[in-house]
C-alpha cells in the first residue's frame, strides 16, 4: 500500500509534526508515504513520464528523512494555492497545453478542469489514499476527488478553527497563543498614548480566534464573524470602557469577516471617528516555531496525523461525521454534499451556534 501526502493554502507551524506522524505510523506498519511538494501544484505540473518532473514534484518519505522536520514551523513539502478544478490559462503547464497556445489567448476569467489529469498521475504514482492538510479551499479539491471515488481522508489546518467537522484545527493553538501575546504587547503602546487599539485577528467565517483570544487577554470588546454589529452602539460601549479604565485606553478585538447589521463586511476604518491604532498582526501567526500544542496533543499535528495514517489503513474513507462544505457559514447536511473523513470528527461533532458578548 501507498500513501500520498499535501499540504495546501497558508503555512502553520504543526504541519511538519502531522506529516512526522504520519510518515512514523506508516513506516510502522510497512506502508510507503509519497510526498507531494507544493500542495495540489505538485499534481497538476507532474508529468509522470519525466523522471525531472516527477522527482521536482513528490518525494519519498521515511522516518530518516522526517526525523528532524518536527522542530521547524512552516511545510517542508511547500504550499500553495493551486486548485486543479479551477486553473488559469496562463498557470496551465506548459506541457498540457494545446498546439498553438497563446498567452492571453484564452479569458483568464475561465478555468479549466484538470481533474482527469489529477487521477491519472495519482495511479501512476501508486498512491492509494491520499491525505490533504489544508483548510476549506484544499479540502475542497480533496471532496472533489471523493467524488470521482478517490480515497481521501482530510486534515484540518486553518487558523480560524472554521473546518466543519472537528473541534480543532492545525495552527488555531498557536493563532491563539501569539494573539494573546501581541494583545498584551499592545497594552502598553495604547496606555502610554491613551488610544483605543483596534486589532484585527483572523476569521472570515468564524469568530474564535478572535472571541478567545480577547477572553485570554482581557480585551474590552470583541467583534466576530458571527453576529453582526451595529458601529455606533460599539462606539458608545469602547468610549465607555475608555473612561472607565485608570489608564484611559480601551481594547477591542475584531474578527477580518465582521459585519455590521445589514450583512456588510467592514474593515477596522469603520470607527474612524475614534481616536484608535489600527493593528493587523494576522499573518505574524503563521511563520515561527512549534508550540507543543501543535506538535503532539491528540487533535494537534502529531495526533491528527496518527489518526489519518490509522484511517487509511482501516479504510475509512466516509463517515456519517465527517466534513461536508459550507454554504453561505452554513453547514451542508449530510444528504445534500459527500462527505470526506476527518480522523476523530465523530468524537465531538461542532454546531453551527452563535458566539458573541
Amino acid at each position: 500500500m501507498r500513501i500520498g501526502i499535501l499540504t495546501g493554502g497558508g503555512d502553520v507551524p504543526g504541519l511538519n509534526p502531522c506529516i512526522k506522524a504520519v510518515v512514523n505510523r506508516a513506516e510502522d506498519e510497512g506502508i510507503q508515504v509519497v510526498g507531494i511538494r507544493r500542495g495540489w501544484w505538485g499534481l497538476l505540473h507532474l508529468n509522470p513520464s519525466d523522471p525531472t518532473s516527477v522527482a521536482a514534484c513528490t518525494i519519498k518519505l521515511d522516518n530518516n528523512v522526517v526525523r528532524t522536520i518536527d522542530r521547524s514551523g512552516g511545510t517542508f513539502l511547500h504550499t500553495s494555492r493551486t486548485h486543479p478544478g479551477k486553473v488559469k490559462s496562463s498557470d496551465i503547464p506548459e506541457f498540457l497545453r494545446e498546439p498553438g497556445w497563446k498567452p492571453g489567448a484564452e479569458d483568464e476569467k475561465t478555468r479549466r478542469d484538470f481533474t482527469p489529469h489529477v487521477l491519472k498521475n495519482l495511479e501512476k504514482l501508486g498512491i492509494e489514499v491520499l491525505i490533504p492538510i489544508g483548510g476549506d479551499d484544499t479540502l475542497s479539491y480533496g471532496e472533489r476527488l471523493h467524488q470521482e471515488g478517490f480515497p481521501v481522508v482530510a486534515i484540518p489546518k486553518t487558523m480560524d478553527n472554521d473546518v466543519f467537522g472537528t473541534d480543532y484545527c492545525i495552527g488555531f493553538s498557536t493563532a491563539v497563543t501569539r494573539s494573546v501575546n501581541f494583545l498584551h504587547q499592545l497594552r502598553t503602546s495604547a496606555g502610554s498614548h491613551e488610544r483605543i487599539a483596534v486589532i484585527e485577528l483572523f476569521g472570515r467565517n468564524s469568530g474564535e480566534t478572535s472571541l478567545i483570544s480577547s477572553y485570554l487577554a482581557g480585551v474590552d470588546r470583541a467583534i466576530i464573524s458571527e453576529v453582526h454589529f451595529d458601529p455606533e452602539k460599539l462606539a458608545r460601549l469602547v468610549m465607555e470602557d475608555k473612561r472607565n479604565n485608570p489608564s484611559n485606553y480601551a481594547m477591542v478585538t475584531v474578527s477580518e469577516g465582521a459585519q455590521m447589521v445589514g450583512g456588510k463586511i467592514i474593515e477596522v476604518e469603520v470607527i474612524d471617528n475614534l481616536r484608535r491604532a489600527v493593528h493587523k498582526p494576522g499573518e505574524c501567526n503563521r511563520p515561527g516555531t512549534v508550540r507543543q500544542a501543535e506538535a503532539g496533543v491528540p487533535f494537534a499535528g502529531g495526533g491528527f496525523g496518527g489518526f489519518a495514517a490509522g484511517s487509511s489503513f482501516a479504510g475509512k474513507f466516509r463517515h456519517d461525521e465527517g466534513c461536508p462544505r459550507k454554504r453561505n457559514n452554513r453547514p451542508v447536511s449530510p444528504n445534500q454534499s459527500p462527505q470526506l473523513y476527518i480522523p476523530g470528527g465523530e468524537r465531538r461533532r461542532r454546531t453551527n451556534s452563535t458566539m458573541g458578548r
